[in-house]
């Protein structure tokens, strides 16, 4: 099952791997998914050791790698980015050679603000010696978008031409939210036969440079990729919807008039009336934590077409893969 073609490869985009390699992953995660129900020991990280570096909070992430490399055999350390010298501005640099020098990979969490978090990953990865992973950041959450493309397949098939996923802005007045799962989903699914339609308020755009992504992605891959401002357009006909906030790019320093903007489009909510605009077969996807009432119903969270505890429970198999690939 497992072999040396990643071994040692950072993960910090999927657009960093190839379609093989990715396809490595998904085979990996439904072998280990598999071993996992069967109850069958897969320990393939004997005695190795994960640092998990948190500048942000995490409820799925962090217990997915955890569990993850418990059962791998290994074990992780979680690091606090405001009880670490990281805090006192210790350097990438530094902190990638040292943590390297002690385990076998760094796997970061650090998506607050646009512009920061892939940027220091990346730094880290360029004088650490051992794989990098990308636990979410300003660009890309891949391991949520891998875990969501598992579960697309688990319950539609791997050929997915001719399927439609609506990526969504969706009200929330929780907290300005990062942008990178949007973000690595329009780049990932163009990819993998989907046909992808984003949609945003005119204000909350998503990063120039992955909107270009997301473009060549689909003109490769023969799939179609289209940005709309329209909540009901994106929903039509659509076999997955995917909504969720994000806060305004502009504004990630200033929370406040985020959210105060984003009073402006409270009627953007998945609810029954949308689903119904959607495919007879459709899904519905959040990587969670949902903002119940405000995303979502708790008609279409809890009723029969969401699929979002088996997506979570997919970042379990997707996150063991990954370490047990490069790690």
């Amino acid at each position: 099952m497992l072999t040396e073609a990643v071994r040692g490869k950072d993960y910090i985009t999927t657009q960093d791997w190839t379609t093989d390699e990715l396809e490595l992953l998904l085979s990996t995660s439904s072998e280990l998914k598999r071993q996992f129900k069967a109850g069958e020991p897969h320990r393939h990280l004997p005695d190795k050791t994960i640092f998990l570096m948190f500048f942000d909070k995490s409820t799925r992430t962090r217990n997915s790698f955890e569990a993850g490399i418990t059962q791998l055999g290994g074990h992780g350390h979680f690091v606090d980015i405001e009880t670490s010298q990281i805090a006192h501005g210790e350097s990438p640099k530094d902190t990638g050679i040292i943590l390297s020098r002690y385990g076998h990979a760094l796997a970061i969490r650090h998506d607050l603000f646009p512009g920061e978090g892939n940027s220091y990953m990346r730094e880290v990865a360029e004088h650490a010696d051992k794989p990098i992973i990308n636990m979410q950041c300003d660009v890309d959450h891949p391991c949520q978008t891998l875990a969501d493309l598992m579960t697309i397949r688990e319950r539609f098939g791997k050929d997915l031409r001719g399927r439609k996923i609506a990526v969504s802005w969706a009200y929330a007045p929780s907290y300005a939210k990062p942008v990178s799962v949007p973000q690595g989903l329009i780049t990932l699914m163009t990819r993998f036969g989907l046909d992808v339609t984003l949609a945003r308020p005119p204000e909350f755009e998503v990063m120039e440079d992955q909107l270009a992504i997301a473009k060549a992605n689909a003109a490769a891959a023969g799939t179609k990729f289209e940005v709309v401002d329209d909540m009901d357009a994106a929903f039509d006909g659509a076999h997955i919807v995917y909504p969720k906030s994000w806060g305004a790019l502009p504004l990630f320093k200033r929370p406040e008039e985020s959210l105060e903007l984003s009073k402006k489009y409270t009627d953007w909510i998945c609810n029954e009336r949308r689903m119904g605009l959607a495919d007879k077969e459709a899904v519905y996807m959040h990587c969670l934590p949902a903002d119940r009432g405000n995303e979502v119903t708790d008609a279409v969270i809890d009723g029969p077409q969401s699929i979002v505890y088996d997506e979570a429970e997919n970042r379990l198999h997707t996150c063991k893969a990954i370490m047990a690939l490069t790690m």
